[in-house]
């Protein structure tokens, strides 16, 4: 999670979290510890046991017994949750029948086609540049075409099973970008389906690249401060093929794609959208050159969309080199207005949306490094305005896995 500006959770296997106390609340630290574990085993159950416990049945099982209690027991098998010969009391040990159960029901594969890396710990570095592309089409076919800044952060990351902590700097303040901006993302994946969340809202540190005819049509390098984007989405989707197919290999590093594999998906998506333009504050000249255009626009809309696609793997070279790409194309039903000085109504409409993932990863032994795209586009429509908005990421992540 970054605890700066930006916040980011990822949760690409599975975790159960011990909480060490002092003797003289052992009887409290028995029942706290009990409750969470029986919580995060209820909520977390569809990982893969083997990648979270290190492929602990593949290796030599070190049968030397043990002393202290469960707590100490576990810290000193280094944290293999299934090892024989931690004496789990009866609460923690029902619960973790019941973390196995979700595991082996939820997200088993093909050993042929996918193996857990083993490694419990992940310490990594992600850099994440992305910025927000807007483009409107007036009734006279005329065109205005916004981008933000490219935003750029720096973080470090270290990650035991599914608990994450980092701390991410934002590159741009270094350089005097006033921009507010903020963003949250979530991320849950496991071999039968994932799901994403993000919520992101820019307030200025905008440059207008066309507008119209002003200037010949030609290119622009125009500040603008004058917009404000709240948006936020949410998606998850099945993956039919999940025995041979890992999305986890290319996105969360958690698993080796052994050989090439793909996977219709199919899914829901909801998208909220809060934006406004006001162009009130241009120049009397840029104004002229597009005298049909409102001086203050706000676009509010919901999208509820059903979402199938497809994405693939290519094993270049197992545990070393793979390639993804997925592809999302949404439809649905959109609820939308479009506030100006004319009040115009609210509106349903066809919803029709694009999500696109790429990801190229490289491992070496315990170290990997990942170069990810994604790219998010939305699509408002109306009788005499066509409004494109979209997200683009581009994120590079050098690690190990310990």
């Amino acid at each position: 999670m970054y605890l700066c500006n930006r916040f980011r959770i990822d949760i690409p296997a599975v975790s159960i979290i011990v909480l060490t106390m002092s003797r003289k609340s052992a009887s409290l630290a028995k029942n706290t510890a009990a409750s969470i574990l029986a919580a995060i085993a209820l909520l977390a159950f569809p990982f893969r046991a083997a990648a979270a416990d290190g492929d602990l049945n593949s290796e030599a099982i070190d049968t030397t017994a043990l002393t202290g209690n469960w707590v100490s027991q576990l810290i000193k098998t280094g944290f293999h949750i299934n090892d024989p010969r931690i004496n789990y009391p009866a609460f923690p040990r029902f619960a973790l029948k019941v973390y196995n159960w979700g595991d082996r029901t939820f997200n088993h594969y093909e050993s042929a086609f996918v193996e857990s890396t083993g490694k419990n710990w992940k310490l990594q570095m992600k850099n994440e540049m992305w910025m927000r592309t807007y483009i409107m089409q007036l009734a006279d076919h005329s065109t205005i075409h916004i981008t933000s800044r490219l935003y750029d952060d720096l973080g470090i990351h270290l990650s035991f099973m599914a608990v994450s902590v980092g701390y991410s700097f934002n590159l741009n303040s270094f350089m005097g970008d006033d921009t507010r901006r903020n963003r949250f993302d979530f991320n849950f994946t496991c071999s039968r389906f994932a799901l994403n969340y993000w919520k992101q809202g820019v307030n200025g540190g905008a440059i207008i690249r066309k507008f119209g005819d002003y200037q010949g049509g030609h290119h622009l390098n125009y500040k603008f401060s004058d917009i404000d984007v709240d948006d936020s989405h949410l998606d998850l989707y099945y993956f039919f093929n999940n025995q041979q197919y890992s999305q986890a290999a290319a996105y969360c590093f958690s698993k080796y794609q052994l050989k090439s594999a793909g996977s219709w998906i199919l899914g829901a998506s909801y998208d909220r959208h809060n934006m406004r333009l006001d162009f009130s504050s241009l120049p009397p000249d840029m104004l002229e050159a597009l005298p049909n255009l409102q001086r203050d626009y706000h676009f509010r809309y919901s999208d509820y969309c059903i979402l199938g696609g497809y994405a693939h793997n290519w094993v270049l070279s197992p545990r070393k080199w793979l390639i993804n790409l997925t592809t999302l194309p949404f439809i649905g039903y959109k609820h939308t207005s479009v506030t100006e000085p004319t009040d115009r109504n609210i509106r349903n409409m066809i919803s029709t949306n694009l999500t696109m993932m790429t990801s190229v990863v490289y491992n070496h032994r315990g170290l990997y490094t990942s170069l990810q795209g994604r790219f998010n586009g939305f699509v408002n429509m109306s009788n005499d305005l066509t409004f494109f908005n979209s997200n683009q990421m581009l994120t590079l992540t050098v690690g190990f896995r310990f």
